[in-house]
């Protein structure tokens, strides 16, 4: 089955104030753990001055996904954990959530941080653009030209993307499906051509 999935369409922004300290969230689409640590960097960047820069991730999805998080010194398990609980129940694959704090001279106590991180981390997803990753992959299929237009039908009506075709004695096309359509796509093509074509 095609792996989907609900990832950011963008970036989000958040404030919260909690007994005078600021809580800035900040989350984006972050398809990698490189990418994911130069988001947080970017964000460190961006809000200077900050006391704290408290981030959970989600890099992939299901079975194959890596998470990360930092408490950035706050009190152990009063940050990173809670946001990164946070981010595990959205659902969402390839997102950081970063958390910038300003303190506000009051202590806000373990349940107050832990409280805070949560709200904002919640928040700032809910404002998240959300569009849907599909697995897709890329193949080719070398077709001699008698059946030139039944395979760009069978391209069509499987939801094919035509990459590039050239053409020599034969025509080569690289043919973009999600992992679904493929499958369909590649019986059709062996069962319309008597298994003369296949995919490569």
């Amino acid at each position: 089955m095609t792996k989907r999935y609900p990832i950011p369409n963008g970036e989000s922004r958040l404030e919260l104030r909690v007994k005078n300290s600021r809580f800035i969230g900040r989350a984006g689409y972050t398809p990698s753990v490189a990418e994911a640590k130069a988001f947080i960097e970017r964000v460190k960047t961006e809000e200077p001055g900050c006391t704290h820069a408290v981030y959970a991730f989600a890099v992939g999805h299901g079975d194959s996904v890596t998470h990360g998080m930092s408490d950035a010194g706050e009190p152990s398990g009063t940050a990173g954990r809670p946001a990164l609980a946070v981010v595990k129940g959205s659902g969402l694959g390839d997102v950081t959530v970063v958390i910038i704090r300003y303190f506000g001279g009051t202590k806000l106590g373990t349940g107050g941080l832990v409280k805070a991180y949560t709200e904002t981390t919640q928040l700032t997803l809910a404002k998240l653009p959300i569009t849907e990753k599909v697995e897709r992959q890329t193949v080719e299929v070398v077709v001699p030209y008698n059946f030139y237009d039944l395979l760009k039908r069978l391209v069509s009506n499987h939801h094919g993307e035509l990459e590039t075709e050239n053409f020599t004695t034969a025509v080569t096309m690289r043919l973009i499906f999600t992992t679904d359509d493929l499958i369909t796509f590649s019986s059709a093509l062996a069962e319309a051509t008597a298994g003369q074509v296949h995919c490569l």
